[in-house]
């Protein structure tokens, strides 16, 4: 049953908040409650980014998952009619080996530590700062979250299998039979369109963990809520995701410069305790950028939740999102507007 939705004057529609703005409301939250987002929030992040950071250590070696992994995905592109010489093939195919031998060596303590750590930010956010969360409170939402974290896996392999499709057909109709430099062109264009679509699809997923949270809904329904909350707002969800993957991919090299280069020039006794003690620190660093992620992420649901608004294309009319949560929730999908 469509519901129709009263018309508001263009004064009613809050203002969008900028992608800095709810970086430095993200920072200054941080801030108002430091002690308990550095101690139990980042020591509870410490196992997940010990994990990614010791992960390189294993890919590095020559029996870990990875060569194993890309030779798969090699011959499963081949068979599937991808130009073997593709320098777009070989570049995807290589990243898409790490990020799923990642995946599988972090598995485990990203459905536990991980989800836990953003279990406890997200109540913690919820009380206003008043006190710090319980451990009721935590596990509470933990089953939407983790419901939502495997929707939101098979989302990404969904999104993996749907950029890799169009490059199918792209290969097959455009790159056998043109010239050198629109190959290059036509390879570029598709690491494009391959970025924004996993981008798109990691800003719903990380929108929709703590929607889950919030609202304690699990599964594709936070999923369908974060799609509807993310239209018109996408590019201030790829900023936001930007500057937080720039830091995390700098403490990322830095950990590879300090110590795992040292750890395969150095191995004396008196090395390796300067190299654990470093190590460990680096680790921190990487946990409470962490935290400071999901911070971000409930400052920027907050955001869309407060001032989310749809405009028709004379942008005239709009429609608030409790009202769409509410026909999500009775099973409709179909707006209309009340002229």
């Amino acid at each position: 049953m469509p519901i129709s939705l009263p018309s508001m004057d263009q004064d009613d529609i809050p203002m969008e908040e900028t992608g800095s703005k709810i970086l430095r409301k993200s920072i200054f939250t941080f801030l108002q409650n430091y002690q308990y987002f550095t101690s139990t929030a980042a020591l509870l992040a410490f196992p997940f980014s010990a994990s990614i950071l010791l992960a390189h250590l294993l890919l590095d070696s020559s029996s870990s998952l990875l060569p194993v992994i890309y030779h798969r995905l090699t011959s499963l592109f081949q068979a599937a009619g991808f130009p073997p010489s593709s320098e777009l093939l070989n570049l995807v195919n290589l990243k898409l080996s790490q990020t799923i031998s990642l995946s599988i060596l972090t598995l485990p303590f990203a459905l536990t530590f991980l989800l836990i750590m953003k279990a406890s930010v997200i109540q913690a956010l919820n009380n206003n700062h008043k006190k710090p969360p319980s451990f009721y409170c935590v596990f509470s939402i933990f089953n939407p979250l983790l419901l939502t974290y495997i929707c939101n896996s098979l989302l990404i392999l969904s999104a993996n299998a749907t950029a890799f499709s169009l490059l199918f057909f792209t290969s097959n109709l455009f790159l056998e039979n043109i010239g050198f430099g629109f190959h290059l062109f036509l390879s570029a264009a598709g690491a494009v369109v391959y970025s924004i679509i996993l981008s798109h699809t990691i800003i719903i997923c990380n929108l929709a963990l703590v929607l889950s949270g919030v609202e304690r809904i699990g599964g594709y329904l936070a999923i369908l809520k974060a799609c509807v909350m993310i239209r018109g707002r996408a590019s201030t969800a790829l900023s936001l995701a930007l500057a937080v993957n720039i830091a995390l991919a700098g403490v990322e090299a830095l950990f590879r410069y300090r110590i795992v280069r040292t750890y395969r020039h150095i191995r004396e006794a008196p090395s390796s305790l300067s190299i654990i003690s470093e190590g460990t620190l680096i680790i921190y660093l990487y946990s409470i950028l962490v935290v400071l992620e999901t911070i971000v992420s409930c400052i920027f649901f907050k955001s869309c939740k407060a001032t989310y608004s749809c405009i028709d294309q004379q942008g005239k009319y709009a429609y608030r999102i409790n009202e769409i949560e509410e026909e999500l929730e009775n099973g409709g999908y179909i707006i209309s507007f009340k002229v």
